[in-house]
C-alpha cells in the first residue's frame, strides 16, 4: 500500500525539520571552515543504513540490483547540484523540511526543483538526461570492480563512523544559555530539546532502511527518494496521470506535512518573507537542483544517503563534486565571516 510512503515521509519530515538535518550545511561548513561535524554524522548515516540494506538483501527481504556507472553525469550533476543547493538555501530534503517551517523562498526553491526535475525527468529534456546517463562504465559498485563481500565495505565504513561520531561526541561544546524548558518528558524531547546530529543521523538511517520494504511491497524497488517523486508529482499535478502517484510521491508528500507539523509542535513555524534578491537565489537555485539531480540520478539523499550505502561509484562520485559545487558556490556567495551552521535563505520579515 502506498499509504505506507506518506507515514514513513511524515516520521522522516518531523526528525528532518526537528534534528535540523540539511547536507548543505554539512558540505559548507567542510569546504569554508574544515567543521566535520556535520558530515560526520552523514558518515554516521550512511553507515547506518548500509548495515541495514545489505542485511535486508542477505535475508532476502529485498533485491538490491547492480547498475552501471553513469560517470560524466555523475560529475556534471553532482557540480551543478552541489552549487545550486547553495543559493536555494538547502538541499532537497532542506528545501521541504524549510518550506513547512513556512520559509517562502524555501517554497520558491522547492517549487521550480520539482518543475524542472519534472522537465528533466518526464517532459521535453527527458531525452537529454538520458543521453548523459548512457554514457557508463559497467562495473558500477565498490563489490562488482574488486570481487569483495559487501560486508567488507560496510565494516570500514562503519569503523569511520564510529570513530569520528566518538571523536566529535568527546569534545565539549561551550555552554549555550536557553531557557528553563517549558514541557516534560517525551514532549520536550520532540519538540523542544536540542537533538544531537549524530543521534538525528541514527533515526534517519533506521528510517531509510524500514523504507525499502515497505516500498519494494508496492512494486518500487527503491528506498527513499526525492528528485523522482517530485518530478512525478508535478508531472501529475500537469497531466493527472495517476499512474505517476506512487509510494515515492507519497513520501515527499509526508515530508513536507511532517516538517510542517514539528514546526508547529516547537514554535518554529511563521511565514517569512524573503527579500527580492533571497527570491531569485530560491529560484535559481531551485532550477539548478532540478537539472543537476536530474542528470546526477539523484539528491543528497538519493546519492549522498542511498547510493552510498549500495557503495555504488554514482553515489559517491556524485557527492564529491556536491561538496566541490557547493564549495565553489559557498566562497562566492557567502559574505567573509559567516559562521558555520546550515545555509538558509535570508528572510526580511514575518506575518
Amino acid at each position: 500500500m502506498i499509504i505506507t510512503g506518506l507515514i514513513v515521509g511524515l516520521v522522516l519530515g518531523f526528525v528532518l525539520q526537528r534534528g535540523r538535518f540539511c547536507v548543505t550545511g554539512a558540505f559548507r561548513d567542510l569546504t569554508l571552515t574544515g567543521n566535520t561535524r556535520w558530515f560526520s554524522a552523514l558518515i554516521l548515516l550512511i553507515a547506518v543504513h548500509s548495515i541495514g540494506l545489505f542485511l535486508l538483501n542477505a535475508l532476502g527481504v529485498i533485491t538490491l540490483e547492480a547498475s552501471p556507472f553513469p560517470w560524466l553525469a555523475s560529475i556534471v550533476g553532482g557540480l551543478i547540484f552541489g552549487f545550486a543547493m547553495v543559493l536555494a538555501g538547502g538541499c532537497a530534503t532542506g528545501t521541504y523540511y524549510r518550506a513547512g517551517e513556512g520559509l517562502v523562498g524555501s517554497w520558491f526553491a522547492l517549487i521550480f526543483y520539482a518543475l524542472v526535475s519534472s522537465v528533466m525527468k518526464n517532459g521535453p529534456l527527458a531525452s537529454f538526461t538520458e543521453g548523459m546517463r548512457s554514457i557508463t562504465l559497467e562495473k558500477g559498485t565498490l563489490q562488482a570492480s574488486t570481487g569483495l563481500s559487501p560486508w567488507v565495505f560496510v565494516v570500514v565504513i562503519s569503523a569511520v563512523a564510529i570513530v569520528v561520531t566518538v571523536r566529535h561526541n568527546k569534545k565539549t561544546d561551550a555552554p549555550v544559555a536557553t531557557l528553563p524548558p517549558l514541557k516534560k518528558g517525551l514532549a520536550h524531547i520532540l519538540t523542544e530539546k536540542r537533538w544531537n546530529p549524530f543521534v538525528t543521523a541514527v533515526v534517519i538511517g533506521v528510517i531509510a532502511t524500514i523504507a525499502w520494504p515497505l516500498s519494494a511491497a508496492t512494486g518500487r524497488n527503491n528506498g527513499l527518494g526525492i528528485t523522482t517523486p517530485s518530478a512525478n508529482l508535478t508531472s501529475y499535478l500537469a497531466t493527472g496521470d495517476a499512474s505517476l502517484v506512487d509510494w515515492g510521491v507519497m513520501l515527499v508528500i509526508g515530508i513536507l506535512v511532517g516538517s510542517f507539523i514539528a514546526a508547529k509542535a516547537s514554535g518554529e513555524f511563521r511565514i517569512r518573507i524573503p527579500d527580492s534578491s533571497t527570491v531569485v537565489k530560491s529560484i535559481l537555485g531551485g532550477v539548478g537542483m532540478g537539472v543537476g539531480a536530474a542528470i546526477a540520478g539523484g539528491c543528497t539523499v538519493g546519492n549522498a544517503m542511498v547510493s552510498t550505502a549500495q557503495f555504488e561509484y554514482q553515489g559517491w562520485v556524485a557527492t564529491f563534486f556536491m561538496i566541490v559545487g557547493a564549495g565553489v558556490a559557498a566562497k562566492f556567495t557567502i559574505k567573509s565571516g559567516a559562521r558555520t551552521g546550515a545555509a538558509q535563505p535570508a528572510e526580511s520579515r514575518s506575518v
